[in-house]
């Protein structure tokens, strides 16, 4: 069983989201929290495998909890419109980053793929978030980063920005799912990315559109 803490503090939201993932069979809320304070108190008491935070919270806010903790996988929530703190966020390295009116099936595969170590971007996520955060002034600087991947890396580079697992990329490029993690990794130091949802800015940047 995947060992999850959701701090929100709204105890309806929190209750909606417990309910989806224990719906999966193979997720457990082990703790809640109201605030980020609880949240890091909460994951080192419980030893959780995922966090998923909200990103606006009272006392100690998502993101700053999430730099905080040590151990646990983290994917923020976010209601749509809270510009201000994504591409920080983002930036940061969390493990994934899905918005609060997100279908049920989202919230478990971006909990699923931050415990698989595959940060969860999913088109349509990829859409709305890279779509807040808008351009960036670095594009030379990206596309200069990207010239040094081979051209298979590149083909990866560009499934893994559209928000593509492991598997659905292998699918595509036809090499096994471990082949394609291999090359995951490879390109994320090359590159100088903590995780998937960077590499996904990173090409967003490069080319100027999500």
């Amino acid at each position: 069983m995947i060992k999850v803490l959701i701090a929100d503090d709204e105890p309806l939201i929190t209750a909606g989201i417990r309910a989806v993932l224990e719906s999966a069979g193979d997720l457990e809320v082990v703790a809640v929290a109201a605030d980020g304070r609880e949240a890091l108190d909460a994951a080192r008491r419980h030893r959780v495998d995922v966090a998923l935070l909200d990103l606006a919270m009272p006392v100690v806010d998502g993101l700053t909890a999430a730099a905080a903790l040590s151990g646990p996988r983290v994917v923020l929530l976010t209601a749509f419109g809270d510009e201000a703190n994504v591409r920080r966020a983002l930036r940061q390295g969390v493990d994934g980053f899905v918005l609060k009116n997100c279908a049920p099936d989202e919230l478990i595969r971006a909990v699923r793929a931050a415990h698989a170590g595959e940060a969860y971007l999913s088109p349509a996520v990829a859409r709305q978030v890279l779509g807040m955060v808008g351009g960036h002034p670095g594009r030379e600087d990206a596309a200069r980063r990207l010239a040094v991947l081979t051209p298979r890396e590149s083909d990866i580079v560009a499934l893994v920005a559209e928000g593509l697992s492991n598997a659905e990329i292998g699918e595509r490029v036809h090499l096994s799912e471990g082949t394609i993690k291999t090359y995951v990794s490879r390109v994320l130091a090359k590159l100088g990315c903590a995780n998937r949802v960077q590499v996904a800015l990173l090409v967003r940047d490069a080319t100027g559109h999500g």
